[in-house]
């Protein structure tokens, strides 16, 4: 375990030094915002929001009275930055001296107890009002994002719970953070508007950027080696054939089908030339749309906890 924890470290800092170099002779410009990533990386200064709005109303869920268990990890489902630091003090020593994995959010927050994970939700939210403020476009694309994670969220939490035996909140977590390296580049976008002329400069950096920073993020949160693996392997995974589907599988179907689940669009959706990850895990024809429509209902359950 500690060899493997080893080279996941090497691994980030290889995309540092090496991405450095690479962009720094390309776009000197956008050299200087991963040069002062790096710095916050370093510092372990990787704090930041996805939706204000979003872990606002969080705090105000969890203040409710008789909430459930149940309720309060679906609704910390809904923030990546609180997910993962709920998860990250579940196995610290402090919360957790027996040093039993904890790997859900379930798990995390009856360990933790509701007025813990109350505080941290609250100084969370305040770290993210005292230093972040969106406006205009920036604003938009984060909401976007952030509704995009969700949809992703929700797929992953429906298809592991029908068709396979994972755990169908590792399944949520996964599909929340994939697509988390974007996250960090979007929030702190709006410290470098100088270097970002257009949004193509910018959507250019995160094309390039995003995998590399969220490895280097999940590396740093201490995310467990199978999400990671989900989130940083999803994009033209290939399965072995008969292999028994996984969390990669998971993330793979969900991040596929999402702009058919926003669009509508199954009927156009060719099976010969889907992912194999479907076909993996048994998705068909015949029961495309009742995990579709599965998917609708817990988002809407998601998003009214947070309303």
């Amino acid at each position: 375990m500690h060899r493997c924890k080893i080279k996941r470290k090497d691994k980030r800092r290889n995309y540092a030094s090496g991405g450095n170099a690479k962009i720094m002779n390309e776009k000197p410009k956008a050299f200087t915002f991963i040069e002062d990533f790096t710095a916050e990386l370093s510092a372990k200064k990787l704090v930041f929001p996805t939706s204000l709005a979003a872990t606002m109303k969080i705090r105000k869920a969890l203040s409710q009275p008789d909430i459930s268990n149940d309720m309060v990890a679906r609704i910390i489902g809904t923030e990546p930055v609180l997910s993962a630091k709920l998860l990250y003090l579940s196995n610290s020593a402090s919360f957790n001296p027996q040093g039993k994995k904890i790997t859900d959010l379930r798990a995390a927050t009856m360990l933790l107890g509701f007025s813990a994970v109350r505080n941290i939700a609250i100084s969370i939210g305040m770290k993210q009002l005292a230093e972040n403020k969106y406006n205009g476009t920036l604003s938009t694309q984060m909401d976007g994002l952030w509704r995009r994670s969700l949809r992703v969220a929700a797929l992953s939490m429906v298809i592991a719970r029908n068709y396979t035996k994972l755990s169908a909140d590792k399944a949520m977590l996964a599909g929340l953070l994939h697509d988390i390296g974007k996250f960090y580049i979007l929030n702190r976008a709006h410290h470098y508007q100088d270097l970002f002329v257009s949004e193509k400069t910018l959507w250019d950096l995160v094309d390039q950027w995003h995998t590399s920073i969220g490895a280097a993020i999940l590396e740093d949160w201490e995310i467990s080696e199978d999400i990671h693996d989900a989130v940083m392997e999803h994009k033209g995974y290939q399965p072995a054939p008969n292999s028994r589907p996984g969390l990669i599988d998971i993330v793979t179907t969900a991040d596929f089908l999402d702009a058919h689940f926003v669009n509508e669009s199954l009927e156009h959706l060719n099976w010969d030339s889907v992912p194999k990850s479907l076909k993996n895990l048994k998705i068909d024809p015949e029961n495309i749309e009742a995990l579709m429509q599965e998917t609708r209902t817990e988002l809407a359950l998601v998003l009214k906890s947070i309303s």
